[in-house]
């Protein structure tokens, strides 16, 4: 198999999965569009040097680390401007959504919604572990920290996504 033919199943089996980790992150479509553009061109760079075994884990820290300093970039800009144009107006998603997927797509909202008002490393650790699908070893590695603190960080965060959402979608006394 060639190269190229090899990175190109790399990015077919993993580009949604990076977007998506760069979203929850950074909580804006274009951001992490462009993040995610980065962390394939470093794909295209190291994938001679890596294995198919921690390729996901490897991918989720290059990611991690690109939103960090997007971030650490915003918030130098916003001391430097001082003023906030991130948050300004949150647009909802240009694609409609499909009749029969409505009802699905609204719990899905929720569920995001609630996701991104829980505290920052909680969120990261339950978004890698139920949005992404990761193992807790490949978290532990993505994330940089200890197994153990993956486990209470995911257990402690599933609650606070949990109250999050009881608040959120507690039915109104008619």
């Amino acid at each position: 198999m060639s190269t190229f033919t090899a990175f190109e199943q790399h990015v077919s089996a993993h580009e949604d999965q990076v977007y998506r980790f760069a979203r929850s992150m950074l909580k804006n479509d274009a951001t992490a569009q462009d993040v995610t553009q980065e962390v394939l061109i470093t794909l295209w760079e190291h994938q001679e040097e890596l294995d198919e075994d921690g390729l996901v884990a490897w991918l989720m820290r290059v990611t991690r680390n690109a939103c960090i300093d997007r971030l650490r970039a915003r918030q130098r800009r916003r001391k430097t401007v001082r003023t906030d144009s991130d948050d300004v107006g949150r647009a909802a998603s240009p694609t409609p959504t499909p009749d029969r997927h409505a009802e699905t797509e609204d719990l899905r909202d929720h569920v995001l919604d609630a996701l991104d008002r829980v505290d920052t490393p909680y969120r990261r650790v339950v978004a890698l572990r139920e949005l992404q699908g990761l193992k807790y070893k490949e978290i532990a590695e993505a994330l940089d920290m200890p197994l153990n603190t993956v486990k209470v960080y995911l257990h402690r965060g599933r609650k606070k996504l949990r109250a999050q959402l009881d608040r959120d979608l507690e039915p109104v006394p008619a």
